[in-house]
């Protein structure tokens, strides 16, 4: 678990089922990962992917989204984030949560952060430079979303010594 003011990550559980897979399927929600129409999944598919760094956020006891990283290869770790509750949007909570994941993985053993994101979600790659992440490519048409539609990507990644955090250690 991973605690910040009234912030926390913390690993997902059974319980959390129900709220990711309605996340899950909403196409409002997924879009940006290239599934418009949602994923079109059940709580006991969510269930029996739960654990392998799967972890849910909470801003004052409420889940407003997910954040997951596993392990690519020696020291390097890649990252996802959704801030999924709307009105959690546009107010620096993933620049926080981020902050959070990302130290919490330096201190642990990861040198390096991988991550990439839709060409189109401007927004994430405005907060992802903001935190020292640095492009290392631009991957165009490179996939297709569940409508058929070609998709491009950016490939960042950071190490510790670039690392902006936005929170105070304490």
């Amino acid at each position: 678990m991973i605690q910040y003011e009234n912030l926390t990550i913390r690993q997902a559980e059974v319980d959390d089922a129900k709220q990711l897979a309605a996340w899950w399927n909403d196409g409002a929600v997924m879009a940006h990962a290239g599934f418009p129409n949602g994923l079109g999944t059940t709580e006991d598919e969510v269930v029996k992917g739960l654990g392998n760094g799967r972890m849910v956020i909470e801003e004052s006891d409420r889940l407003i989204g997910e954040c997951n990283y596993r392990n690519v290869s020696d020291g390097v770790a890649e990252i996802g984030i959704k801030i999924c509750e709307t009105d959690c949007q546009n107010r620096g909570v993933g620049r926080k949560v981020l902050s959070m994941l990302i130290g919490w993985l330096f201190r642990n053993g990861c040198s390096k952060i991988v991550l990439d994101t839709n060409l189109t979600n401007t927004r994430a790659q405005h907060v992802y430079e903001a935190l020292g992440f640095r492009k290392v490519r631009t991957n165009i048409d490179s996939w297709k979303d569940q409508l058929g539609r070609l998709q491009s990507s950016v490939d960042y990644e950071l190490v510790e010594k670039d690392f902006v955090s936005y929170i105070s250690e304490h």
